[in-house]
């Protein structure tokens, strides 16, 4: 792969990253799969800081899926254990740094205290501009569309909406991600190659990028490859590739 510097490098607005791997990892130092999700939150805050020094818009970490609560209990009681530590330790940094915290996802199932802390750190860092941290948490792409679509239909029946006058961009404003750029980069860990129900109607035209590395090893290294890679790719959009070229 030729290499691009970062001066040089088109780089995404919006990336979003599925972090898999933490169980692996854990596995391969013969610990416990839980020992492997508290080493990933070095990573986190290693991608957090990548991605504001880059000038990246908006970053989006997979952190809890709708399909998660189905794991053995104690490791749902680590997962949560873990956001809990986040938010109580991580939150007054991001803020330091000008970085916006956003929880997205169906957060009606997490009790009153962690939604509480929800709301708290997003109040705070509200009017932060240096990036987006959207936490993607008790998310999965067909709850986000179907929750969309429900909204659409309350403001229909109440004759906020004219249901005739809905195209894409109209529906893309009642997800979660409303308001952010569209998604260009969707970097998966772990070396498996789904998207495993992660932002379905937004990754309709983002660039995929699987990478082998467990989620524990993902460093600002690995982070500058999947950006090099994207560099590399021309986006077509449906077009062809010489319209591209002429544009």
């Amino acid at each position: 792969m030729t290499d691009i510097s970062t001066k040089d490098k088109a780089l995404p607005k919006h990336v979003a990253i599925i972090m898999d791997g933490n169980g692996r990892w854990a596995k391969n130092k013969g610990k416990i799969r839980t020992f492997g999700h508290k080493a990933g939150v070095e990573s986190v805050r290693s991608a957090v800081q990548f991605a504001a020094t880059k000038g990246i818009h908006a970053l989006t970490l997979f952190a809890f899926s709708s399909e998660n609560w189905n794991r053995p209990k104690d490791e749902v009681s680590v997962l949560l254990e873990l956001f809990n530590f986040v938010l109580n330790n991580e939150v007054k940094k991001l803020h330091k740094n000008n970085i916006k915290l956003k929880v997205v996802g169906d957060i009606s199932r997490f009790d009153d205290k962690l939604k509480a802390k929800i709301a708290r750190a997003e109040k705070l860092t509200e009017n932060n501009d240096a990036l987006v941290l959207n936490i993607a948490a008790n998310y999965g792409g067909r709850w986000d569309i179907t929750h969309a679509a429900k909204l659409m239909a309350q403001k229909a029946m109440s004759g906020e909406l004219d249901i005739e006058n809905v195209g894409e961009k109209e529906f893309d404003e009642f997800t979660a991600f409303a308001g952010l750029p569209e998604l260009d980069l969707l970097i998966r860990t772990g070396g498996d190659s789904r998207v495993s129900n992660f932002m379905l109607w937004q990754c309709a035209y983002a660039e995929l990028y699987f990478t082998d590395t467990l989620w524990p090893d993902f460093d600002s290294t690995e982070f500058d490859k999947a950006l090099d890679d994207f560099a590399s790719r021309q986006r077509r959009f449906g077009l062809t590739g010489e319209q591209v070229d002429v544009a």
